[in-house]
């Protein structure tokens, strides 16, 4: 399991009173054909060293419904696994951030993991997908890499203005695209 990284905590009151975070390592390989990208791992998904890991976050959910699986019901290791096999990599925007809980909206500080090493590390690469706004800030450096962009609604359970069915309909199309359904 990842730890986050911490600095010794600044003044209260200033942005950088947050503890620096660092991401999750990308799951990625060779057979990765399409990369759901992230903005930064939420608080429960780095307590437990784990990509999607609150229990209300839609995205193993929309995968089990997408596969016709339970992924839910398996542990980490061999989710990460059926998503390999399948060509699904993942990954996020920021390698570290300043932030207290799990919005987007609080994210300060952040610096962006180097996008270009997609291709390197997965050549195999035809699409990635941005997992909600914050995420899709950096629309334009995937598309320097000259390999489909996609916009998703965001698996968060912050994402209430989409119904389940409405974001499985979106993830369903972009997976597709991918040669993943």
């Amino acid at each position: 399991m990842r730890r986050p990284a911490s600095r010794l905590p600044a003044p209260a009151g200033s942005a950088a009173a947050e503890p620096l975070l660092e991401c999750l390592p990308p799951v990625l390989s060779p057979q990765t054909r399409l990369v759901v990208l992230g903005s930064f791992p939420g608080v429960a998904s780095l307590r437990a060293g784990e990509y999607y890991a609150h229990p209300r976050n839609q995205f193993w959910p929309l995968l089990s419904a997408l596969w016709g699986l339970n992924l839910r019901a398996l542990p980490y290791p061999q989710r990460l696994a059926v998503a390999g096999e399948r060509g699904l990599g993942f990954w996020d925007v920021y390698a570290s951030c300043r932030r207290a809980g799990s919005l987007d909206s609080a994210i300060r500080d952040a610096r962006p993991n180097d996008l270009g090493v997609l291709l390197l590390r997965a050549p195999a690469l035809r699409a990635v997908a941005h997992n909600g706004a914050e995420s899709a800030r950096s629309m334009r450096v995937i598309h320097a890499l000259g390999v489909a962009v996609h916009r998703l609604p965001s698996s968060s359970p912050a994402n209430a203005g989409w119904s389940f069915e409405r974001k499985l309909q979106a993830w369903r199309l972009v997976f597709a695209a991918a040669g993943l359904a």
